[in-house]
């Protein structure tokens, strides 16, 4: 049905190494690969395999879920999207980063990856972490600006007081930036 392989921490991981809760649903216990080390792994790759075909109303959707907090959405593939590497963006585990105790087995609670069959129109978007990506960059260059635009300003009681061109003085200077190091845009990515 579907494979998940971690860039550069595993080979290729096929549905036999999750447990299947029910019919759509599938749960990765991340102690298998990386036991209390699972806020390291931060990029999966899903994707369908050949011969499997999903219903083109229905998508793989992808959750993780830190050792006692609630599973969060990070993107799904379909069939119109047979693979996607997906950014993980660990929540953060409640009790202060230490794993809690369930009171049925006593066994400590681990990370998980969850995979469920969901109707594709009820998904917010297949790639999350994409959205977040460029919300950062924004904020980045929206910060970069702001900076800049400090440096030339003056203050009249409650207002900001900009030269007329401090948007072409700026975004010149960022595009010389740009030309000058290639790096520095690396800078502003997530």
């Amino acid at each position: 049905m579907f494979g998940v392989v971690f860039p550069n921490r595993s080979f290729p991981i096929d549905i036999s190494t999750f447990s299947q809760v029910d019919t759509f649903h599938w749960i990765l216990d991340m102690n298998t690969f990386v036991g209390e080390a699972y806020d390291q792994i931060r990029e999966i790759c899903i994707f369908l395999l050949n011969g499997f075909t999903l219903p083109a109303d229905k998508a793989l959707a992808v959750y993780i879920q830190s050792p006692g907090s609630p599973f969060l959405f990070c993107g799904a593939v379909s069939i119109a999207r047979p693979s996607a590497v997906l950014t993980l963006s660990w929540p953060d585990p409640i009790g202060g980063g230490q794993l809690q105790l369930t009171s049925a087995d006593s066994a400590p609670v681990s990370a998980k990856i969850g995979v469920s069959v969901e109707d594709l129109v009820t998904l917010p978007s297949l790639d999350v972490g994409a959205q977040s990506r460029v919300e950062y960059l924004a904020m980045k260059v929206g910060e970069n600006l702001f900076n800049f635009m400090q440096s030339f300003c003056g203050v009249d009681g409650s207002r900001l007081i900009v030269p007329m061109d401090i948007l072409d003085r700026w975004f010149k200077k960022f595009q010389e930036k740009a030309k000058r190091d290639p790096d520095y845009l690396k800078g502003f990515v997530l």
